[in-house]
């Protein structure tokens, strides 16, 4: 089906350490704009593991489409966040007939080398991927020290406008398993193969519209010059009050950016 009876299907991936809960403001305003927003869980971020064939970023955007395609979901937009970016961008090169948008926040697709501006590069922490690469260093220091750990870059990755108390909270606890302190690190040591997708991708871009949503105080505009390497079709927008997190530090401006984009190509024929 190309929409359900409430509205056009919007499939929403977020990324690590965080929830569903990263979507609270954007679901009800998708929902009174017309569209039929579905939140979906990747393995292990925030929810525990129940089957990954491994946790390789175009393994789980296969998974994923076969799943939406079980649900009759023929024609859909995509909002991916983090890591639910590059899952979003590698379904959306694998089902360019059902994919007709995408929307990726704060996330440079693995093998992508860009720098981060400032003020943004004086704020993202640069120490959570190799040492979450590196062989069982994570399993022998976290455990037990998880605000520390998941605490520190939830902070530092918000930048001077910070996350709300409560939603680090809620993160932190969330990823207080060794479940999800396993698929946490799996995401980052697939590294190798990632960067072997995108760049395959790299090789054939996608033509499928892309809104890339960057925070100032995180990734900023290179969200949009990174996904410019694998897509023919970006839009750039920079939230100026955000870090890592734009749908929750300015929800409103997302959203609205968000559904103004997702509006416009609702109705376009596949790529």
């Amino acid at each position: 089906m190309t929409a359900s009876s409430n509205g056009w299907p919007v499939v929403l991936l977020h990324g690590w350490p965080v929830t569903e809960m990263h979507w609270q403001g954007l679901l009800p305003l998708l929902r009174r704009s017309g569209f039929a927003p579905i939140s979906v869980a990747l393995p292990g971020l925030g929810k525990p593991v129940e089957t990954a064939p491994s946790f390789r970023k175009s393994d789980l955007a296969n998974c994923l489409g076969d799943d939406l395609s079980e649900r009759g979901l023929t024609r859909f937009s995509l909002v991916g966040h983090d890591w639910g970016g590059t899952v979003a961008l590698l379904l959306a090169a694998a089902m360019p007939q059902a994919v007709n948008a995408v929307v990726i926040e704060e996330e440079i697709l693995p093998g992508i080398d860009i720098d981060i501006p400032a003020p943004g590069a004086e704020h993202y922490p640069s120490w959570h991927g190799p040492f979450n690469r590196a062989p069982g260093l994570a399993e022998q220091l976290v455990p037990g020290r998880e605000d520390a750990y998941y605490g520190t870059f939830l902070r530092q990755s918000a930048g001077p406008p910070g996350l709300d108390p409560d939603a680090v909270r809620s993160y932190i606890d969330a990823y207080t398993t060794d479940d999800a302190l396993e698929a946490g690190l799996g995401y980052y040591r697939s590294r190798a193969d990632d960067i072997a997708d995108v760049q395959r991708l790299r090789e054939n871009p996608i033509h499928t519209p892309v809104l890339a949503i960057g925070g100032r105080y995180a990734m900023g505009s290179a969200v949009a010059d990174g996904l410019r390497m694998l897509s023919t079709d970006v839009t750039g927008l920079i939230l100026q009050r955000s870090g890592h997190y734009p749908a929750e530090q300015e929800p409103e401006s997302a959203a609205q950016a968000i559904i103004e984009f997702l509006q416009r190509h609702r109705d376009q024929p596949p790529q």
